[in-house]
């Protein structure tokens, strides 16, 4: 790359001019985009081997980097920073040898590298898929994509929560009330027949709060001791006692559920290479809790519960296993680590979860560091903000959440009508519009998540996510959609003869656009970061867009200059689908 081979002529300029610099590292950055020139090199960190002031220092380097660099044109300083300017000829080279390569800027992966592992989605079994797990599940399949593009060897994994009191909540439900309803005599997709019960259980219990709370017991006490919890408490006895009625219970309906959200995933085009089960990890989890018992890093209080102490950590004390012996997320978390990192080589491993859980991953690493794994240290949890809508928070309980398939389908509704309002696609035949409207929908959504940082809370607002202007998915769509009409009407192979004085400024600044497609990729990656894609993608259109309108493409009239603005915006097509694929979003042909 060349910010590598600036840094290697700068620290031999340092060793020819002054003496080596050692440690000391090279920092070579873009130039601001208020400054002129490509980079600037800051050299106020070797004064004390230059011993003099940074004027003549920058002066001296820049001088020899211009007689020894056939890459560098010219240089200034300002203030002491030594800002590059970088010849025509290289950008002109680096277009010559990538307008063609439709993977341009992707690294390949090795599939004997060690692994990097990404968990998301991580659904529990009690409930349809909704807002929320929607951002999870587009981050962690774009953070996923975006660090194979680096190069990454990357195993794709979801954790489902398929046991647990939550569950047991649900099958109660369905119990007491269900009258053998299934998906197929209600109609109903079976996750969210499923989650129709975990609301009622709520519902009931509530109720019986309120009565035992009215007939003087303590709220607090009152939550402890309603009937019907107390039910679903002996229900998840039994299901670890594998009682056969109620594990029979807990295998139809988890079924219901996976296929409900295997539609879900589907439409939202996300995909896993293996899938984990809590009822298949949380019993490994309960073992290695056990052998640190007899270790003494766990201890057990005299209700027979086990704790871990983290006190000393500056923590406080988590418990590990139940007074009843059931286990909790904690002991099926340290279960799921311990049989992943026996299965593959891994070198880090993401977990993609909301920063809710910020302590929980915290206290997770500690535990297991302190139960001598070292591979704890491979762990990173990717905590993103939560989404939000106008009208405020989800809660699943009550039922308010904003149901994935719901949101999916009211978008493909709003990118019908927006489309048939701009007359977009005129001349379509009916299959190929439904096509386009589920691309846009989509492509609207995931922009529309992703953009954001990560670390940061949103609001969502779908209406704002369909508009074929500003920072969107249809924007960035139509503008691949618009390259390829070029690429269409001209009907020939792109060559051209690559001269310098083709080039006019505009084009020189779009070539270095799409160059740094690839430190974009490196850099988001470092990050897990796929709003840097998303910025960077967005901007390179916005670019595109401007240069389509300010120039003659097609009606050209001199030749060489038409082919090359063709095979220039060629290569900002390929640029712009291996973004917007990162992201997990199609771009289509005709839009």
């Amino acid at each position: 790359m060349l910010e590598n081979n600036l840094k290697s002529s700068i620290e031999k300029a340092f060793e020819t001019i002054f003496s080596p610099i050692g440690d000391l590292p090279v920092t070579v950055q873009k130039t601001r985009k208020d400054v002129a020139g490509d980079y600037t090199v800051n050299v106020f960190p070797f004064l004390k081997i230059s011993k003099t002031n940074p004027q003549e220092t920058a002066e001296k380097i820049g001088k020899y980097l211009v007689e020894n660099n056939e890459n560098i044109a010219k240089y200034e300083v300002i203030k002491g920073f030594l800002n590059l300017y970088i010849k025509a000829e290289y950008w002109l080279n680096e277009f010559k040898s990538s307008y063609k390569n439709v993977d341009f800027g992707i690294s390949s992966s090795k599939p004997d590298a060690a692994v990097t592992m990404i968990e998301y989605s991580s659904p529990n079994t009690n409930k349809p898929l909704h807002l929320g797990h929607i951002r999870n599940n587009l981050l962690g399949y774009s953070v996923a994509e975006l660090l194979k593009a680096a190069g990454k060897n990357v195993v794709k994994v979801n954790l489902v929560n398929d046991r647990g009191i939550h569950i047991c909540k649900s099958m109660l439900a369905w119990q007491k009330w269900g009258n053998n309803a299934t998906p197929e005599s209600t109609g109903k997709k079976g996750d969210k027949l499923v989650g129709d019960y975990y609301v009622k259980f709520d519902k009931a219990y509530k109720q019986e709060i309120e009565s035992l709370v009215s007939s003087g017991m303590e709220k607090e006490k009152a939550e402890k001791e309603a009937p019907i919890l107390k039910e679903a408490q002996t229900m998840l006895r039994q299901w670890e006692a594998k009682d056969p009625e109620i594990f029979n219970l807990w295998q139809t309906m988890n079924g219901w559920v996976y296929e409900g959200f295997d539609i879900t995933y589907k439409a939202l085009g996300i995909d896993f290479d293996k899938i984990y089960y809590e009822s298949n990890t949380y019993l490994l989890g309960k073992k290695i809790v056990m052998e640190g018992l007899e270790k003494g890093v766990i201890f057990k209080k005299e209700d027979g519960s086990v704790w871990a102490d983290l006190t000393e950590d500056g923590l406080d004390q988590k418990l590990l296993l139940r007074a009843d012996g059931t286990s909790v997320y904690m002991t099926q978390d340290i279960g799921t680590a311990q049989q992943r990192f026996d299965e593959y080589p891994i070198e880090d491993h993401i977990y993609v979860v909301g920063n809710e859980q910020n302590y929980h991953f915290q206290v997770l690493k500690l535990i297991l560091k302190k139960l001598g794994y070292n591979w704890s240290d491979s762990i990173h949890h990717l905590s993103y903000g939560m989404v939000e809508l106008p009208e405020g928070k989800m809660k699943s309980r009550e039922g308010t959440v904003v149901d994935a398939d719901d949101l999916i389908a009211d978008m493909i509704q709003t990118a019908r009508e927006t489309s048939q309002e701009l007359g977009k696609l005129e001349g379509y035949s009916e299959e190929e519009k439904e096509s386009v409207y589920n691309t846009i929908a989509l492509g609207a959504l995931k922009y529309f998540m992703l953009k954001v940082d990560p670390k940061k809370g949103m609001m969502f607002n779908p209406k704002e996510s369909i508009d074929f202007n500003g920072n969107t998915g249809p924007f960035i769509q139509y503008t691949y959609a618009r390259i390829q009409s070029l690429k269409r009407k001209w009907a020939k192979e792109i060559e051209f003869s690559f001269e310098d004085s083709l080039l006019n400024e505009k084009e020189i600044e779009l070539i270095k656009k799409v160059k740094d497609f690839e430190n974009t990729i490196q850099d988001a990656a470092k990050a897990y970061s796929p709003a840097m894609i998303a910025s960077y993608v967005y901007e390179l259109a916005k670019e595109f867009n401007q240069f389509y309108h300010d120039f003659t493409i097609l009606k050209e009239e001199n030749e060489s200059i038409k082919v090359m603005r063709l095979a220039l915006s060629q290569w900002i097509g390929h640029t712009i689908k291996n973004s917007m694929k990162i992201l997990g979003i199609a771009v289509p042909e005709r839009m």
